[in-house]
């Protein structure tokens, strides 16, 4: 029986046309200043700016809801998986059981400090943090102006424009791991790391190894003595002993994994 754990990147959704996070559109301009993504997505921005942030998380992300998974996603519909990805395109495919480890865009939760996140998922007040799906669907894709744009966002997300900030447990916040946050259980972060000490070997696709949860899955591998993959076009190299790179895109592991064994 086969006990693989495969952990996606950016590189599996690029291939149905979503460009990957860290690419030049990626990048986003507030008066003469340009921010990256690393300070975009943050808590701190949301704070400060919430209505740049979310007509960012908008252009960036939302207008891509429309985009379909691609034969890398059906291929994992039925695999062991945790993914990077927030694009929600597993779920699209048919896989029932996979891990977002960072958020699907699809979805907020309220406004909550992580400071005070149980592990049973309930806030200081006992009130629990839940899912809920996303508002974007109620704009339309770039028919308003972008000053438009931004005031409609801060009302579907419950911001009061004239206080100018995420109020806690009102306001809603997209359910995306931002990069001045941290994995708690919320994010599913316990079980992730369960599968990853129950698994006997790991796939790693489409990810550049430059995000937390690529180098705790790595770290498991190497304590635990399993063979590692990594499928990429510019594969980095690991300080592993067991791996194997597969130097292609993942459409392409793909077809050779589906090819019959001629042994």
């Amino acid at each position: 029986m086969d006990n693989t754990l495969y952990i996606t990147g950016a590189g599996v959704s690029a291939e149905s046309g979503i460009p990957t996070f860290r690419g030049e559109d990626g990048y986003w301009t507030i008066g003469s200043q340009n921010y990256t993504p690393q300070q975009m997505a943050t808590r701190a921005m949301y704070r400060v700016r919430p209505g740049q942030f979310l007509l960012w998380y908008f252009k960036r992300f939302a207008t891509y809801r429309h985009y379909g998974p691609n034969a890398v996603h059906t291929w994992l519909s039925d695999k062991n998986l945790i993914t990077q990805n927030i694009d929600g395109l597993d779920g699209k495919a048919g896989n029932q059981d996979y891990i977002p480890i960072h958020g699907r865009l699809d979805k907020v939760t309220l406004f909550h400090d992580q400071e005070i996140f149980i592990q049973e998922e309930t806030l200081g007040a006992g009130e629990r943090i839940t899912l809920m799906p996303a508002p974007w669907a109620e704009l339309s894709d770039f028919e308003e102006d972008d000053e438009t744009l931004e005031q409609d966002l801060l009302t579907l997300f419950r911001i009061d424009p004239e206080l100018g900030q995420p109020e806690l447990y009102r306001s809603y916040k997209p359910f995306v791991l931002l990069f001045d946050e941290y994995y708690t259980d919320l994010y599913r972060m316990s079980e992730a790391e369960a599968r990853m000490r129950a698994t006997d070997r790991m796939v790693f696709i489409g990810t550049s190894f430059s995000v937390n949860i690529t180098q705790i899955a790595l770290k498991h591998a190497i304590a635990r003595d399993i063979p590692v993959e990594v499928v990429d076009p510019n594969p980095v190299t690991l300080p592993y002993s067991k791996v194997t790179y597969h130097p292609m895109k993942a459409s392409e592991y793909v077809r050779q994994a589906d090819q019959p064994s001629l042994t």
